[in-house]
Order: C-alpha cells, then structure tokens, then sequence
C-alpha cells in the first residue's frame, strides 16, 4: 500500500510540475479509496484540466457521477464558466439601475485574468468549507494545477483573509475584489482547513529529474511556510532497472534517474516516499489506473488488460504495426527540429511562442530553438512567462547573439506601481496618493504589470528573434484573455476616434503569421495531443493559428530495444498519425536522448535530430 494512502485524512492535494503524472496519481487514488468503501470526490483546479479524458468521459464544472466506479464523482473547475457567474453576481443588481455606459464599464472592468482566478478560487473555497459535500463524501481529492499556479492557490486564502481585515476591499477596488466582503467567514474557514493536518495531506508529485525534484524541494519548502506541514513525496514514471540490459538509451535514462534520486534535496528526502515504475501503456482508462499502484512485475502483467488505452478508436485506420516491429521506427520520414528553424530564420526577426501542456519541454524546446538561431548568427532574446521557468538551469551557459530573462510577476508589478506612483501620483495630494498606492495593492495589478512585461517582448520581435517559453496552458490562456481585453479597448477607443487603420494592438501581432510563430509543443500520448489540439482550437478562436507541431521526446524516434520501451514507442505510432493527418500542418519530431538536453552543445544535438552541432 502506498504510505500516503495510510490513514488518509478528509482533504488529499497533489501538486508538481506539470507533466509528472499528477492527474494519473489522483485518478487512481480515487478508485483505490472507493473500492475501500470511500465515497470520493475527485475535483481538478487546473485550468487545463483532463480528469474527464482519463475516464473517458465529459465532465465540466458540474459534479458528475463516474459511471463505472461506485462511489466516485468527479468536477473540474472551469475557470471561465466561474468568471462567467461571478460577473454575473456583481452586475445584476446594478444592470438597469445605473446608466448603460458605467454597466458596460464595470463589465470591462470584470472581463480580465484576475476575475477568472478570484472566481476560481471562489469555487475552490466552497469545496474546502460546504457542509452538505462533508455529508456526501469522505474524501475530496484535488488535481491542482502546476506549481507556480497552485502555489497562489494556496496562498488566496490567506492573502484574500488578509487583504479583508486590513480593509482593502472597499468601493476603491470596485471590479474584480468587489464581491470579497461577503466572503470573510468562508475564507477564514478554508484557511484553517488547510491548515489542519488532520484534515488535510499534500502529495508531492515529481519525476526521478533534478529539475522536478529541485521544483519539488521549492514546493515544499513555500507550502510548508503557508502552514501545509503533512506533505509526502512520490517517485512517478521510474524506468525499472531490469530494462537497462542490452539498451544503451534505457541504460542512461536508468544511470541518470538513479543519480538524481541520489542527489535528491535534503527537505525532499526527510518526507514519506513512495516510488511508481514506469508502465507500458498510457495512463488512460479504468484498467490502466488499476495497475498504476502495483509493481513493475505485475504491470507488465497487467498490461495486456490496458489494451483499450493503447488500441487505436474503431474508426480510425488501424497502423500497420506487429510485435515483430523491434525498433519501432517511425512510419515517415520526420523532419528536424533544425528543419523548422530553417524557415523561421528567414524572416530574420518575428516573435516564436512555444506552447503546450506543462511537462512536455517546452523550456527545452525554446531553449533549442533560441540557441541554433543565434548560432546562426542572428540576434535573439530568449525569454519565459512561466512561473516555474528554468531558462538558466537549461542553457547552463551564455553564447554570442543571445540575452536571456524571465517574465518575473513579483518584479513587474513592483515596476508598474512605481512607475505609477511617479507619473500618475506625482500631483496627488497625500489623501490621493494614499488611495493610489492602496489601489495599486490590489492583486489585480500583478495581471496589469505582466501584461505589459508581455507587450513589451512582442515589441521587442519587430527588430530582432524573440523566443518566449510560456506559462503551462491554462495561464497562458489568460494572458492572452488580457491581450485580448486591451486589444478590444483600444479598438473601441480608436473607432470613436474614427482611427480604425492607424493603430496595431499586440493581439494583432499574435494574429499575423508574419510576426508571431505559435509552436505547439506536445508528447506522442493521448493527454497531451487532446491536450495540444484543444489548445490549437483555443487559439484559432482568438484569431491565432498555429504555426507548427513539435513532439518532443519521442521514443519511437529513438528506436528502443528495451521491451517496456518498445512498447511505449508502440504506443506512440497512432498518436502521431492522429497529429499528421488531423491538426499539424507542419511538424517536427524530437527524438528521446540518452542524455537531458542541457547546456549549449546537447540543445543544438537536440535541434539536430541526435547529431553532434559544435557551437561556433
């Protein structure tokens, strides 16, 4: 039995960089506590959940019974949907009483990235506090979403509790906060329930990886200092040595997990472990999560009865793969990732986002693609809006043509209100300037200050390569949702003004192909392509077309003789197909390394298809 499974309390949280498998680790949690006789509640905060495509069904911001496991339901909390009532809330009771302009204004006002997390973290709140679901269930579970955002979460309690009883909540914050004074009590209850061991565990969730065990240590180091102190630690996705004979590229993944296992934070390694073999299926389905908790040994076993979540749909054209097929090479001729660099440097300047799910590498993506552009020559800004970005740690070095930084939130929004105070606040008087600075405390300025930060990367693309590793999905969503929101003011500004050809918003850089190249960065497993291709379609509703697919990490282009490799690599034939014939029109397939691509010489390896590139 899992030891963090012993004697589990009401709240069970967990948390990691995305892409370590949290979702699969929840999901089977909550089968293995209701075929105990638990009545559970499994609730995703992310905001690009998938609990829904793991069970094979449609589940939203309702709770809905899963079907095929007694005792379990399930919610995922759509942030949209959340802004969408919480709007509602607010500008009710004012629409048709107040002129039709200052309505529309106070909607402008509630149409931004801050309102959706308030109201997200409204709805996150009634779970930690309503007495009717103590009644329903005994058990809530949370897949939360990545660090960075599960980080400010946690803190919303807090901060919000705080941000009440030093009376910042009044008629000055009138928008997004303006609903917060009703709220006290429900938030000082969520509060204390976090805080209570008894009633609450966080489950930390990484990969046998520095960098996701160092993003694990930071964790829980931050929670643990907001007063989440039951914390355990599991070890997903671990190659199991016995693959290693014969395979040199299952040997190094083994040498390499190993050692950062042994090189493991001192905090991590003081918590209750427990460590998940790597299986050879995906993680999709009833049978695959039954098998998620049990021994490599016995997976193997199990892996025949998880057939469903590796057989290709009905109406799809089956892939003519056998058993016999030991390397498992790809049935086409996979361009580069050095091949789409090719046509990204003619332009000689443009802005290049890379995007996806969180865990597919889009740091190292854009890291790769960064450095082979200033290889060539060609001056290039390599930036991040992730919260949890780890440019440095994967570059590990500095070359010619290339400036690196990060989209920092705690230093922007100091910018932006000093910068503020200085113009807006130089000819207050001390009452003004007093209400300006309290104004500017809000935590809907951080939205404002990145935004700009954001603007001004986009700019920067009209003179030179700017290269932008972004957030995990769902917050890149809302800094676009910002982009767009400005983008609709100045348009309605400047119509008035009768200026409709004389101005250019950055959302409609975003739109021009010719200046901004949207990379979509995906691995070849089910969750994240869905994944990948709802965003794609996410993006065209705003106007914004891919440019091209990128899947990273393939092990079928690295041709496995490991048994449990081979069948992953297996596996990974239909999801390409799936992304060739129905969302890609471009694409480049980044193999698997024996090594991590880390450092100047094994990107450029990695933009090259595995080839040695010496740096000039």
């Amino acid at each position: 039995m899992m030891k963090f499974l012993e004697h589990t309390p009401r709240f069970l949280f967990f948390t990691g960089k995305g892409g370590v498998g949290k979702t699969s680790v929840a999901c089977a949690t909550a089968i293995a506590l209701t075929e105990a006789g638990k009545r559970v509640l499994l609730v995703s905060t992310d905001p690009a959940s998938n609990v829904g495509q793991v069970f094979g069904i449609a589940i939203g911001n309702r709770i809905t019974q899963v079907a095929s496991t007694a005792r379990l339901s399930a919610l995922e909390i759509d942030p949209q949907a959340a802004a969408q009532a919480y709007r509602d809330r607010i500008v009710g009771p004012v629409r048709g009483v107040l002129p039709e302009a200052v309505v529309k204004g106070i909607e402008e006002q509630l149409s931004g990235a801050c309102t959706t997390e308030i109201a997200a973290f409204d709805e996150f709140t009634d779970l930690l506090t309503d007495a009717a679901l103590d009644a329903d269930y005994d058990h809530i579970i949370f897949d939360t979403a990545p660090t960075g955002h599960t980080i400010r979460m946690l803190q919303l309690p807090g901060a919000w509790s705080g941000f009440l009883d030093d009376g910042k909540g009044d008629a000055s914050c009138l928008g997004p906060l303006a609903g917060l004074e009703k709220q006290r009590a429900q938030y000082q209850a969520a509060v204390d329930a976090l805080a209570d061991p008894l009633r609450t565990r966080l489950v930390l969730v990484a990969r046998a990886q520095a960098s996701t065990l160092s993003e694990a240590a930071r964790t829980h180091e931050e929670l643990a200092g907001i007063g989440l102190t039951q914390q355990y630690l599991v070890i997903n996705g671990v190659l199991p040595s016995s693959e290693a004979q014969d395979d040199g590229l299952a040997a190094a993944i083994c040498a390499r997990e190993q050692g950062a296992l042994a090189a493991m934070p001192a905090g991590l390694a003081d918590l209750p472990r427990d460590q998940i073999a790597l299986k050879p299926f995906n993680l999709v389905g009833l049978d695959a999560l039954h098998a998620l908790f049990v021994d490599a040994a016995a997976a193997d076993a199990a892996a025949a009865d998880a057939a469903p979540a590796d057989a290709a749909p009905a109406d799809a054209a089956p892939l003519q793969v056998t058993a016999q097929d030991a390397d498992a090479a790809l049935p086409f001729a996979a361009p580069s990732l050095a091949t789409l660099i090719d046509a990204i440097a003619l332009d000689g300047h443009g802005l290049v986002m890379v995007m996806g799910k969180g865990g597919v590498g889009k740091t190292t993506i854009a890291a790769a693609v960064a450095v082979e552009l200033a290889r060539r020559g060609l001056p290039v800004h390599l930036t991040t809006s992730d919260p949890a970005g780890h440019l440095a740690d994967t570059l590990n070095g500095t070359m010619s043509n290339l400036t690196v930084s990060r989209i920092d939130p705690q230093l922007e929004t100091e910018r932006y209100r000093a910068h503020v105070l200085a113009t807006k606040g130089e000819q207050l008087d001390d009452a003004g300037r007093a209400l300006l600075e309290e104004d500017l405390r809000s935590p809907c300025t951080e939205e404002i200050a990145v935004f700009q930060a954001f603007s001004r990367a986009i700019r920067e693309a009209g003179q030179q390569f700017v290269v932008m590793d972004t957030a995990p999905t769902g917050h890149t969503l809302l800094l676009l949702d910002a982009t767009g929101a400005y983008h609709r003011d100045i348009a309605r500004q400047m119509d008035k003004a009768g200026m409709t050809r004389h101005y250019v918003t950055p959302m409609m850089q975003l739109q021009d192909p010719k200046q901004t190249k949207v990379l979509l960065v995906t691995l070849a497993e089910t969750t994240p392509v869905l994944e990948a291709a709802n965003l794609q379609a996410d993006l065209r509703r705003a106007g914004i077309t891919p440019w091209a697919w990128i899947i990273n990490s393939s092990v079928a282009a690295a041709r496995p003789h490991s048994p449990l490799l081979r069948q992953r690599a297996k596996n990974e034939l239909r999801e390409i197909e799936i992304v060739t014939k129905q969302h890609a029109s471009r694409l480049a397939v980044v193999r698997l390394l024996e090594q991590e691509p880390v450092g100047m010489e094994r990107l450029l390896q990695l933009a090259h298809g595995g080839t040695i590139t010496t740096i000039n």
